[in-house]
């Protein structure tokens, strides 16, 4: 069960009459072999059971009223933490039937992602991530991000305790700073992708990432300024350029309302300027007027 392979043989040549399928109370199986496993793969061994059921049935051997599990410990384990109350099993007539043979090989992260996904293609993911004790499996497909996670942040992901943008934007410093981060995460109440940043901003060199990154969170700080010294830089220029240009405009104003004053000043110029062409006689008095303006700026 959970994320594991296993391959169990039994001794050959069982009679059918040495074996039989019966439920039997939980209270009456004893354990002969005691095994332990990580408290990770125990939650996802108890959220399959919860999903899906006990798919394969105990191997027990029966002396009078009482059932030494053969094998199936763990299972036991879990499902007496479930309160289940009677379990299938298959009974043999002597312990000396079954000879075990367990090897159990734990599955990669490629493996375990190459199963997810071949998974996919029979059942929805709701029903799959269930079976995993997960809130989703998208994360999981992610190897890359959970190579460079440490293990608390990995389960706090799959928990659906912090969202995966803040989980990736941990990435940027060692291990031992995300697993710190994420217990401020939790005594603040605040898992948001900003209060990750904050964070990661706040770390000391020594405790950022060897990996070479680009748009690291630190390295974007740097460009930032960098881009607004640039800013700044070319809005001095163009102001520089259009204060140029606004003296050199004032200054030709004021030398050409020189002339059109003694224009409009004259009589017998401003007499046919009237006549003639009101519009021009016009024009050189707004010109005249915005020069004063000009001159008394």
């Amino acid at each position: 069960m959970g994320l594991e392979t296993g391959r169990r043989n039994t001794m050959a040549d069982l009679q059918p009459a040495n074996v039989k399928g019966m439920d039997v109370p939980i209270v009456n199986l004893i354990p002969l072999r005691k095994r332990t496993v990580s408290p990770r793969n125990y939650n996802k061994l108890l959220a399959n059971l919860k999903s899906v059921g006990l798919i394969e049935p105990f191997l027990v051997c029966q002396e009078g009223d009482q059932f030494f599990i053969l094998d199936g410990y763990i299972r036991y384990k879990a499902l007496v933490d479930l309160g289940v109350e009677n379990v299938p099993c298959l009974v043999l007539g002597s312990r000396d039937l079954y000879t075990p043979n367990r090897q159990v090989s734990h599955l990669s992260p490629k493996q375990e992602v190459r199963m997810l996904r071949k998974a996919l293609e029979r059942l929805d993911e709701k029903t799959i991530a269930s079976a995993f004790g997960m809130d989703s499996i998208k994360t999981r497909l992610n190897t890359a991000l959970f190579r460079d996670l440490h293990p608390q942040v990995v389960a706090a992901l799959e928990k659906g305790k912090i969202p995966q943008s803040a989980a990736k934007e941990l990435t940027y410093v060692v291990p031992s700073r995300q697993a710190e981060i994420l217990r401020m995460m939790q005594e603040s109440g605040d898992s948001s992708l900003a209060f990750a940043k904050a964070q990661v901003l706040a770390t000391s060199p020594n405790a950022r990432s060897k990996k070479h990154r680009k748009n690291a969170p630190w390295e974007k700080g740097q460009q930032t300024k960098r881009d607004l010294v640039k800013k700044l830089t070319e809005v001095e220029k163009h102001y520089d350029f259009y204060s140029g240009l606004y003296r050199q405009y004032v200054g030709d104003l004021l030398k050409l309302s020189i002339y059109v004053r003694q224009v409009v000043t004259r009589p017998a110029l401003r007499d046919y300027l009237e006549k003639n062409h009101p519009e021009a006689l016009q024009f050189f008095e707004s010109l005249l007027a915005q020069s004063e303006t000009k001159a008394a700026v």
